[in-house]
């Protein structure tokens, strides 16, 4: 008996050593193939990867081949890699022109001082109208916030600043974090929703988080919308310089600085500006077929094999835009090619490891650009129930600058997916980073659609703790690139990127996916959370 008890707590102790050596082995990650990968998709010749171009198309056969040579399960509609996703492209030429009422409106610069796109797919569309100031747009009950104070804006056009209050008053929302209703997405469907004919934002780089640079390139080129209808919608949409509608408030008497201020309060209303506007946009449309590529790692289980744990990253980028010093192919290195070569190496890590329980389901998603499209029709369409959709796990501008000692994930605050990822960087020696998400990240990737829908999701990003570089060093660097690199033709691919922190970003991931798709229970949202799982 004491013979039996003895082999009984050996064969527990060595069966607790070998998981714990399993679980926290080197898990190997072949950096020199996610070098090749990028360097590809983000080459001159695909020409930026827009959507439903030679470009585009290029870089999703080529993603295809390479979930084809892991041994991947083609997850696509009738046995392909591909999930059809339908557009309607509309490359914008737009006129602008505002003035004081009864006097002749002043036309502006497109590019210089404005930019504007059709929010339907109409070839020819127009909105002329009474311009209203209404502050930062948001209509928020949860937070004790209307803008709107029910005045009927219909026809009319709004002008609006960006973010939300906390970024002038950090006692309201939720302070400098930027919030949902301090997006420009979110604004133009409240607008909508008041029957507006058009919005425009007021542009300034702390608002908006990123420069005029940004906008010009990314708003000049042609927009995608999913090809379905959509009710409300405003005519057009645009965003203006600050300077130009500072200079234009001022002709009817209101100085933009004391609007600001009154926006900031609970106690603001509309303010009639005294001011016309014309907008007119001339579109050439294209209704195009693109997609998402999506492969399956098969699970063992027997019964959770049929529910799945999705990993994502969007293959797009701009396109050909404005010539910025003499180059117009937006390539997108960072944004999102290196995504990419990250799922193609988390992708090919796991098919070398024993299979997890659950399936991995992975999509590199299309028109992530123009607003999570690709994302957004497969939240429409899954390719798994999303109540069979165990997480999101995406990757977006991944590490190209060498290891850090922490790494962070948008959402880890708002789920149990947390404690997952703390359990997976604590595997690799890393910390989780906890800086506040002042430039709204969390709601601008293709896990936030599946979120809304429900399901917990994470946004993995490299840590700013760069081992070997002093203190500092990598905010500096994700300063200089959101200022002269991101949507900009300057992302591109350069011989020195370093895949160390690349590398870090596939181990961690990998790691929380196959906790995710061995644990018994699915991940769920922290009560605190404003996402739930729909009640079944």
């Amino acid at each position: 008996m004491i013979i039996k008890c003895c082999l009984a707590v050996a064969m527990l102790v060595l069966g607790t050593t070998t998981a714990t050596a399993q679980q926290n082995a080197p898990i190997p990650v072949d950096t020199a193939a996610m070098d090749a990968h990028l360097r590809f998709l983000a080459s001159d010749l695909l020409e930026g990867r827009a959507p439903a171009t030679r470009g585009g198309r290029l870089a999703t056969a080529y993603i295809a081949a390479q979930f084809q040579a892991l041994g991947l399960e083609p997850a696509g509609a009738n046995g392909s890699y591909f999930q059809p996703v339908s557009l309607v492209g509309m490359t914008p030429q737009p006129t602008f022109a505002w003035g004081k009422s009864g006097s002749p409106p002043e036309p502006l610069a497109y590019r210089d001082d404005f930019v504007a796109w059709a929010e339907r797919p109409e070839a020819d569309i127009s909105a002329t109208g009474d311009v209203v100031f209404v502050g930062y747009g948001i209509h928020a009950p949860e937070w004790q916030w209307d803008d709107y104070k029910g005045i009927d804006l219909h026809g009319k056009i709004l002008l609006m600043l960006v973010n939300d209050p906390g970024l002038v008053d950090t006692t309201v929302f939720l302070g400098k974090i930027l919030t949902y209703y301090g997006r420009w997405t979110y604004k133009l469907e409240e607008a909508a929703r008041q029957g507006a004919a058009g919005a425009i934002l007021i542009h300034t780089t702390e608002s908006a988080t990123y420069p005029w640079e940004v906008v010009r390139g990314s708003w000049s080129v042609e927009q995608f919308k999913l090809d379905q209808p959509r009710s409300p919608s405003l005519a057009v949409a645009g965003w203006v310089q600050e300077s130009v509608a500072r200079a234009a408030l001022s002709t009817g008497g209101l100085n933009l600085d004391s609007l600001a201020r009154a926006a900031a309060r609970r106690d603001f209303r509309p303010v009639v500006t005294g001011l016309q506007a014309q907008l007119h946009v001339q579109s050439a449309l294209r209704h195009v077929a693109s997609e998402n590529v999506a492969a399956r790692l098969p699970g063992r289980d027997a019964h959770l094999a049929s529910q799945v744990v999705l990993i994502t990253a969007h293959w797009d980028h701009k396109g050909i835009g404005p010539a910025i010093r003499g180059d117009s192919i937006y390539n997108g290195a960072e944004d999102n090619a290196s995504g990419v070569a990250a799922i193609l190496g988390v992708a090919k890590t796991l098919t070398q490891m024993p299979r997890a329980a659950r399936s991995i389901l992975f999509v590199a998603t299309t028109a992530e650009e123009s607003g999570l499209l690709g994302s957004e029709a497969y939240v429409q369409q899954p390719l798994v129930a999303l109540a069979n959709t165990a997480a999101v796990l995406n990757l977006d501008v991944t590490n190209v600058r060498g290891a850090t000692r922490d790494i962070g994930a948008r959402g880890s605050d708002r789920s149990t997916l947390g404690a997952v990822l703390e359990a997976a960087a604590r595997a690799e020696a890393m910390t989780v980073e906890s800086e506040p998400d002042l430039r709204g990240t969390f709601f601008r990737s293709d896990h936030f659609p599946l979120a809304r829908a429900g399901v917990p999701g994470l946004s993995i990003y490299a840590g700013d703790d760069f081992v070997g570089r002093p203190k500092g060093w990598g905010q500096e660097q994700e300063n200089i690139y959101n200022q002269q690199r991101y949507h900009q033709p300057s992302d591109e691919y350069q011989p020195t990127f370093r895949y160390a922190g690349m590398a870090q970003e596939v181990r961690v991931t990998v790691r929380a996916a196959r906790a995710i798709a061995n644990d018994p229970a699915m991940p769920r949202w922290l009560r605190s959370s404003e996402f739930q799982r729909p009640q079944s």
